[in-house]
């Protein structure tokens, strides 16, 4: 199946050889280690009423359908039909939540290249609206998983399109962000740092 950005782009997904060695195995799993995370930690805040907070769904336009049989349709092209701004959002004790979720392997910095201007601009209007806005990061190669929240995002951004450093430090994102451990049941409780920073 082929998807292209509005932009007419070719999207271009990350694939693993058939025969990947076991630090590309353990890289690729890390990968969706963090998303997987989220979404249970969702569904155990929906499950006890303590938030509702879902993953975006991406808006593709299908361009192009193949009909083997009635009963089944494969997508031979798809296109997204917008850039996407973040990954989630909902609704903790009346107040809108958006953010994004990043992973980096990189074990000293976070390159800000990870995210695009859209995301960014996307940020900035959440926060000016007064909505609870951050990022989660997880160093992946530690497995560490901070929540920064969004207006130091946007300073290390706007630093950045001065001519300064083109990624976050680690020990910046250990003085401004905050740690979130690894839990069982919910496995990241984002949500007890949002009840300290903001209520």
């Amino acid at each position: 199946m082929t998807f292209r950005y509005p932009n007419g782009k070719l999207y271009q997904s990350k694939k693993i050889t058939d025969t990947p060695n076991l630090k590309q195995q353990i890289y690729s799993n890390r990968g969706m280690t963090l998303e997987e995370d989220l979404n249970e930690t969702n569904k155990y805040y929906l499950t006890y009423k303590q938030a509702v907070i879902h993953k975006k769904p991406t808006p593709v336009q299908i361009v192009n359908v193949d009909f083997p049989k009635r009963s089944a349709a494969v997508i031979k092209e798809a296109y997204f039909k917008q850039a996407s701004t973040t990954d989630y959002n909902g609704i903790y004790k009346g107040r809108y939540i958006d953010f994004e979720a990043k992973e980096t392997r990189n074990k000293t910095a976070l390159p800000l290249q990870n995210f695009h201007n859209h995301q960014i601009e996307h940020m900035r209007d959440v926060v000016q609206q007064q909505g609870i806005c951050f990022v989660i990061l997880r160093f992946s190669s530690l497995d560490e998983v901070y929540l920064l929240e969004a207006i130091h995002l946007l300073t290390f951004w706007d630093r950045q399109q001065q001519g300064g450093r083109k990624s976050i430090s680690k020990k910046e994102v250990e003085t401004f962000g905050h740690t979130i451990p690894m839990g069982y049941n919910p496995r990241l409780d984002y949500i007890k740092i949002i009840e300290r920073i903001y209520f």
